[in-house]
């Protein structure tokens, strides 16, 4: 056992090698809804940052440059998720509420780690660039250039998640959306709104961000060290980037596939309705930022209630998309759809709101589930979740594109979604199942209090002889 694994053992365990109880429940509950409240804002920020820009590029650029930065956006996702996979995801699962010393030594070449990835997606974003030229070639460049700070960046705000300080992260990515929304103003007086300059302010603002991480944190990413940190985690790590580039893959078949099917301008009504759609990302990604580590945190304190919590998410974010998608449909035509996207591009998006409702609740049922597999380190049955579901996803939305057009794509979408959750459940039955948590811990503190007992038998006939 390396120094680092024996220092995290010690962390996350009690003194007698037991899971650590909780003195006060109400205080353990109110710490999980102050985590959970500050990943919900620390989205928000993230989410409504993005959404700014797609706002101003559908209203200043249109339809078409729209589309071709949707592209360099999903490109961006898979990049993220390459990085996660490699960097914070196995910082999420055995580094979540260490001592920060134990913390900082992990997160120097976590940290690393996803600025290296960052590094290798640029200069392949940047060949692709130069390759396609045009609209497309245009945002490609732009993200390939920024990818390193936009990857550390990202890192950050995991890296603060796994130490239980969201506050961090929220500070951080307030730092990169207030020198953003300067950033875009400046290129429209500059005459410079165009796709390429759009791309490059969104990316190049995530430096701040990046470089006011290293002060947050008292950690300087270290380059070197994310061979070592590959190397110590690769049982997780290479599942994991496998996992979220496959998951990254639908996104950019959807995304390549509709615009080849349909057009840069059927894609762009497509990320539209996404966009409308801004606040149950928000809380969808907020709830991932803070449930896997206090999953791992349930695991620990009491095994047996890891199904309930996961249930509870899935609960909770599929009420959340039910109540969001009734509201869209009520206030998309009465002046919310020309407010947000325009005349031109509202009316051909407001068909695909139910579909995308139907979508975002097939996510919900299922993101308990990936909860679960991940807060048991089950990378084994979340890696094959994934890539069937995938598979099945991508089929389905293909599928979609040529039999209906851009509303058979959403379908598609969400028939692949409801699939997934199903499959997502019962890989984490079979996970829960031989992982026997609930069986060993009740086991184990039935001999506890047995032993006890037993000691005290003992004393009190000593006592009495």
């Amino acid at each position: 056992m390396t120094a680092l694994e024996a220092r995290r053992d010690e962390d996350v365990a009690g003194p007698d090698g037991s899971a650590p109880q909780s003195k006060n429940v109400l205080r353990t509950a109110s710490g999980a809804i102050r985590r959970l409240g500050w990943g919900v804002a620390d989205q928000a920020v993230s989410s409504l940052t993005n959404f700014a820009v797609s706002i101003y590029v559908v209203h200043q650029l249109g339809a078409r440059q729209f589309g071709a930065f949707s592209l360099a956006y999903v490109t961006y996702g898979f990049a993220l998720n390459a990085s996660r996979g490699l960097s914070t995801d196995p910082l999420m699962v055995r580094f979540s509420g260490v001592k920060p010393a134990t913390w900082r030594f992990a997160v120097r070449n976590c940290t690393g780690t996803a600025l290296l990835v960052g590094c290798i997606t640029g200069i392949f974003a940047v060949v692709a660039g130069l390759v396609l030229r045009g609209t497309t070639g245009a945002a490609f460049l732009g993200l390939g250039l920024t990818l390193p700070v936009l990857m550390l960046q990202d890192s950050w705000r995991f890296s603060f998640f796994a130490l239980g300080r969201g506050v961090h992260a929220f500070l951080n990515d307030t730092i990169w959306a207030v020198t953003l929304l300067p950033a875009l103003e400046i290129l429209e007086k500059t005459g410079h709104a165009d796709v390429f300059w759009f791309t490059f302010a969104w990316g190049a603002t995530a430096g701040c961000g990046a470089i006011a991480g290293i002060f947050q944190a008292r950690v300087v990413p270290r380059l070197t060290g994310a061979f070592d940190w590959l190397s110590r985690h690769r049982d997780l790590g290479i599942r994991y980037l496998l996992e979220g580039t496959s998951a990254s893959l639908v996104t950019q078949v959807r995304g390549y596939g509709t615009s080849l099917i349909l057009g840069l301008a059927a894609l762009g009504y497509l990320q539209a309705s996404v966009t409308l759609y801004g606040p149950m990302t928000i809380l969808f990604l907020g709830m991932g930022l803070v449930t896997i580590p206090e999953a791992a945190r349930v695991l620990r304190r009491s095994p047996k209630h890891l199904p309930i919590f996961c249930l509870l998410v899935s609960v909770g974010l599929t009420l959340g998309g039910l109540l969001w998608g009734t509201v869209l449909l009520v206030a998309v035509p009465r002046g919310l759809g020309h407010t947000m996207l325009g005349s031109a591009v509202w009316k051909p998006t407001y068909s695909l709101i139910f579909p995308m409702m139907l979508w975002f609740l097939g996510q919900g049922m299922g993101g308990g589930a990936g909860t679960g597999l991940h807060g048991l380190g089950a990378a084994k049955r979340s890696l094959r979740t994934v890539i069937i579901t995938g598979i099945i996803g991508a089929g389905c939305t293909i599928a979609g594109s040529l039999l209906a057009g851009v509303q058979g794509t959403v379908y598609g979408m969400a028939m692949g979604a409801w699939i997934a959750s199903a499959i997502g459940w019962l890989q984490f039955r079979k996970a829960w199942q031989e992982s026997g948590r609930g069986t060993n811990i009740n086991t184990h503190q039935r001999t506890r209090r047995g032993g006890r007992h037993r000691k005290a038998r003992t004393m009190r006939s000593q006592v009495l002889s």
